[in-house]
This record gives structure tokens, sequence and C-alpha cells, in this order.
């Protein structure tokens, strides 16, 4: 994937022609709209009038979640404000929001009068909790969430504590990627019937969701709660990460036998100096004697041994050096955009093939321009204007006016 970033306006990619409301948030609802929009769905970015002072401020350039749309600043307590939202609704195949439960109701923009607004349109709701149940109005990150469906538990080694996978499991991969999947099978329902219908997507469900396997394995006795005991949690010696010559790391993950003996074969391991492996008990031993055979030489050594070939290792690289490798440049895993280094669109469509994302936008940069192109005539947005319901405020105090794209600061909606 390579060239310049398509033209505001002129999108490309499957989803193409789908308009989407984000009600801007942080975590799993940017990434989801991000993963629209780089799929070619119009989605448009509404923000907050005010910097809201979350504590992760930086150039809106390096927001890599907000990339691919526009951002309008209105202020969803002035009635007029709110008033524009649903005529955006009104123009809209679905929207997307992050707010604790009953946030949008108070505001006047919950399910019901968006749904009037428009029958058809697909509300999707992300929350921690859901939407119902005894947690449901409480503050909580991914953190929590994962913690409370196992998988927390299960991730981490031997006689440790649990180990944070990031905030991949909760926000991004039982979050963004469940309540997309959600929208899109609602809007396919959408398209059929008009009918439109509400999304509780959920972090809990979708990390649970994640575990599916992992509870069949447990229920069949497979996999143990004792983390850095099974297969898959650095409890087997075939799945594990050994420290090389230099410092340096190699994930080796040869579970198969004959995986296993390409592996022995290429790094000149004796087969019969290892253990039965089938007896867990013999983990262990096995693991030090591949440790030790690891510390001979440099990852870069065993990477002219390894890639490439059916032993299925491969070096663990830093987020700085991950660009850099030979197959991910070959593939165009990651571009730049605006002087960033990034992860690409993902994943790749042979017949509407996505564009590169443009970069991402201060919050309210777009606030008139994209109000026009959705139908709101001149006239009335120079009245939301001067009534203070859209555009981006100074500071407290000042004059509210709208500001340029050049000073525009980036924030997110932070929840009512």
């Amino acid at each position: 994937m390579s060239g310049d970033p398509e033209p505001r306006g002129l999108r490309s990619g499957p989803l193409s022609g789908l308009r989407i409301i984000e009600m801007a948030g942080v975590g799993p609802g940017p990434m989801c709209a991000m993963m629209l929009a780089d799929a070619g769905a119009e989605v448009l970015r509404i923000d907050r009038p005010m910097p809201s002072g979350l504590g992760m401020e930086r150039p809106a350039r390096f927001d890599l979640l907000a990339r691919g749309r526009r951002s309008v600043a209105i202020d969803l307590k002035h009635p007029d404000g709110r008033d524009c939202v649903l005529d955006l609704v009104r123009k809209a195949d679905a929207l997307i929001e992050g707010f604790r439960p009953g946030t949008m109701e108070r505001l006047g923009l919950g399910p019901e009068p968006c749904l009037t607004a428009r029958p058809s349109l697909v509300y999707g709701r992300m929350t921690g909790w859901g939407q119902g149940g005894p947690l449901g109005p409480a503050a909580g990150h991914d953190l929590n969430y994962i913690a409370l469906t196992g998988v927390l538990h299960a991730i981490g080694r031997a006689d440790a504590p649990p180990t944070p996978p990031l905030n991949l499991v909760g926000d991004f991969g039982g979050g963004a990627m469940y309540l997309a999947f959600g929208l899109l099978a609602a809007l396919l329902h959408a398209r059929e019937t008009g009918v439109g219908q509400v999304v509780d997507a959920a972090m809990v469900d979708g990390a649970a969701s994640l575990m599916t396997a992992m509870y069949g394995l447990h229920a069949a006795g497979l996999h143990t709660d004792r983390r850095g005991a099974n297969v898959l949690d650095s409890g087997a010696p075939y799945y594990e990460v050994y420290t090389c010559a230099d410092g340096l790391h190699l994930s080796v993950a040869p579970i198969e036998e004959k995986f296993r003996a390409v592996l022995y074969e290429r790094i000149g391991l004796d087969p019969a100096l290892m253990p039965d492996l089938r007896d867990r008990g013999t983990w262990p031993a096995a693991k030090d004697i591949l440790a030790a055979k690891f510390r001979e030489r440099s990852r870069a050594e065993w990477c002219s041994l390894l890639e490439g070939t059916d032993a299925c290792a491969a070096p663990v690289l830093s987020l700085a050096d991950a660009p850099e490798h030979p197959h991910n440049r070959e593939r165009d895993t990651f571009v730049t955009i605006d002087g960033v280094v990034q992860p690409a669109p993902a994943p790749r469509f042979s017949v509407t093939p996505s564009g590169l994302p443009t970069p991402p936008e201060k919050a309210g940069a777009s606030t008139t321009a994209a109000l026009a192109d959705w139908g709101i005539e001149e006239k009335r947005i120079q009245a939301l204007v001067a009534s203070g319901a859209i555009g981006l405020r100074a500071g407290p105090g000042r004059r509210r006016k709208e500001m340029s794209a050049a000073t525009a600061s980036s924030c997110s909606m932070a929840e009512d």
C-alpha cells in the first residue's frame, strides 16, 4: 500500500457510501470508527467544544485512532447542538457512542429519538460492563473488564501475578472489533428490512467471547487455571520466548512434532537429548536445554537459520524495529502518513482496496465544511456558530468562536 492519502470526501473501500456518526471518545469507540473509515465509510466525528483534559493530549497527527475522518465541534448540551446532531442522524446509516449507560439519554440523543429521526439507523453502544447488570454504572478500564472474564487470570508466567496484555484484549479485541462486527451485521439487516436497532457491545462480553476456545480446553481438562502450565501461556518449551547471546529475544512456536523436528535440525540439537514432551513434568528440563542452545548465538544468527522455514520462529521486534522488517516492508504492513509511521488498514480487499487514510484532524477542524457537506444549510450553520452550539471555544471565560484548523486542539469526548 503506497501513495498519498485519499482526498477528503473521495473514499475507496468496500464500505464506501456508508455514513457513520462517531461521538468522540477514547479507546474502543475511536478504534472501531477508524476501522470502518479505513474500509471506506464516511465517518463524521463529533467532538466536544472544549478540550477535555484527559491527560493524553498530543499533537493531532499522533492521535492515530482519529485518522481518516473529519471532526466537528458540537455542544451536545445546547438545544441547538442536540438538534444539529439529530439532523445529521437523519442522514446517517449508523452511530457510535461510548459513554456510560444513560448519558446519551440525558443529552436527548439516546436510541429512541435517534431511531425516531432515522428508523433504519444502527445505534452502536460501546461500554465496558454493558448497558445492563449491577456494574453498568461504574467506571472501569480494560484491565478491569478482562479481569472479570477469566482472561487476565490466564495470562502470565508461573509463580507471578497476571500480566496486563496492554489494552489489546478488552478495548480493541473484545471492544472495537466486536462493535464493528455488530454494526456491520445490523447494517446488513437494516439494508434488507429498513429496520434499525441498537447494538450493545460490552467489553466483558467481547473479552469472554475471545476466550471461547480456552473455555472449551478448560472444560476438557486440557487447560489448567495455573498460569505458565499450559501450551499457550509460556508453560510449554515449544511455545516460548528465548533469550539469545546478544540479549535479544526469539519467539519459538513449533507446537506440532513435525515442526519441532525442523527446529531441532536447524539449530543443531539432537532430538535424543530432549525428554518426552507429552509428559508436562518434563517441560522445565526441556526449556533449560533450549534456553542454553539459544544463548549460543545472536538473534540475527538464529534468524538467518530459522526465518522462512517450518521451524516456526520469528524475532521479537520492538515498535521501532517492526516496520523495518523485510516481510513487513514488502507487504506494506506499515505506512507513513504526515511523517508518522503507523499500521496500514487491514484486512485487504481484492476488488475494493482501501486507500491510505487521511491524517488525524484537530478537533473541530472541519466543523462548518463537514456540516455543509452533510446538508446543513449555510444560514443555519451561521446561526449555530452565533449561538455557540458549534465550534471550539478557546477556554473558560473567553468569547466563543470557531477555531481554525491551525489553532484547534485535539480532544476527546468525556463522559457526561
